[in-house]
């Protein structure tokens, strides 16, 4: 089980920033928000093994919460975590989340020059017992050696106890022609090789 410890929150956004703290909060389960911290470090640490599936137990003194990372805000230009939105989660109970997809391997088309990938999808929506949601999916388009070959949503294989909610017809990835940039003649400007023409006949006479 991911843990990750909190603190109720003390002082302004900026000053926990300055201390290497993520303001944060926690909600759901019919109860207020509750305004807390946690440590910058140890949050990309459990972000980046739990993403926003896996369950996250915070822990602030002697309680225990069961969540998961609901939402981020960022800084716009350094892309650093400036605050976060964890929800509460009965781990008994079945949610819907988003699950993000990570593509593989190189397409057999894409690599003997018939096209070129297109990703259509990049999560889907599943529904299971937070023990048992997925980090991520891996769609290998190794297979894609043609322009008629598809990968469809149904192609995933679910872990025990993941339904798809997304369509299973949705495509996820496909090869689309290359399409070739044709550099087109600079038009030429009649109306300045007219009057370069009078010029020269009025310089004869």
């Amino acid at each position: 089980m991911i843990t990750l410890e909190a603190k109720q929150r003390t002082g302004s956004p900026a000053e926990l920033r300055e201390q290497d703290m993520i303001p944060a909060v926690y909600y759901g389960a019919g109860k207020d928000a509750v305004s807390i911290s946690v440590n910058a470090k140890e949050f990309t640490k459990v972000l980046k093994e739990a993403g926003e599936t896996t369950a996250v137990i915070l822990t602030i003194g002697g309680e225990k919460i069961s969540t998961i990372i609901h939402d981020m805000q960022h800084n716009h230009i350094t892309g650093v975590v400036t605050h976060v939105d964890f929800l509460i989660i009965d781990m008994k109970k079945e949610i819907e989340v988003s699950v993000p997809l990570e593509f593989t391997g190189l397409a057999e088309a894409e690599k003997n020059g018939l096209g070129t990938l297109t990703k259509a999808m990049h999560e889907v929506q599943v529904s299971a017992l937070p023990a048992n949601l997925p980090h991520n999916f891996e769609i290998d388009v190794t297979s894609l050696a043609t322009l008629e070959d598809q990968i469809r949503v149904k192609d995933i294989k679910l872990p025990k106890g993941v339904t798809m909610i997304t369509d299973g017809e949705d495509v996820i990835a496909m090869i689309a022609h290359f399409v070739e940039e044709v550099e087109e003649a600079p038009a030429l400007d009649l109306s300045a090789i007219e009057v370069e023409k009078k010029g020269k006949t009025e310089d004869e006479e």
